[in-house]
């Protein structure tokens, strides 16, 4: 974890001061890091039947797409307001400083189907619930979700609750 960590940049005082910035790019630059990355995210899951990964716009799919492939499972993306022809599905929610809303096709998922959610980064943990509500909106079943970074001093974890297994493969 520890090679990992190290392709990761802190950026402190951006975007705004106080706040450390967790860039991914040198990750992703890395083609073994980023390899041992997604091996690492697939790993709890490669004996949950997970059908299909859908990942959280923007940077969550740059994981969950890779991630999909790494498991044999499709892909769904879950989009910003106006991305996505309708028909859409939408789920409002509130973040730390407004609110946002996250979009996927009415036709996503089959009922039943089980379903990994991905992103990037946990903080507050408004997004991936979000993502859960809008996944099971759609009639699919949460498995479970996978982030690479965890920010571990926020309320993300205890947000998403004990309802569903949370892989984090970083922690900060």
């Amino acid at each position: 974890m520890q090679q990992l960590q190290a392709l990761i940049r802190a950026v402190p005082d951006f975007p705004s001061p106080g706040i450390v910035f967790r860039d991914i790019t040198p990750l992703l630059a890395d083609a073994g890091g980023f390899a041992r990355c997604i091996a690492l995210l697939a790993e709890p899951w490669r004996d949950a039947q997970v059908r299909t990964v859908c990942a959280i716009e923007s940077r969550g799919f740059i994981f969950g797409a890779a991630l999909a492939t790494a498991l044999g499972a499709g892909f769904v993306p879950l989009r910003k307001p106006g991305k996505l022809p309708p028909p859409v599905v939408a789920v409002d929610y509130e973040l730390e400083y407004g609110h946002d809303r996250l979009e996927a096709r009415a036709d996503a998922f089959r009922s039943g189907e089980r379903v990994l959610i991905v992103d990037d980064v946990l903080a507050t943990g408004g997004t991936l619930c979000a993502a859960r509500s809008l996944v099971a909106k759609l009639g699919a079943q949460v498995v479970g979700a996978s982030v690479l970074i965890e920010l571990a001093a926020l309320p993300g974890r205890a947000r998403w609750g004990d309802g569903a297994p949370l892989h984090a493969l970083l922690a900060y």
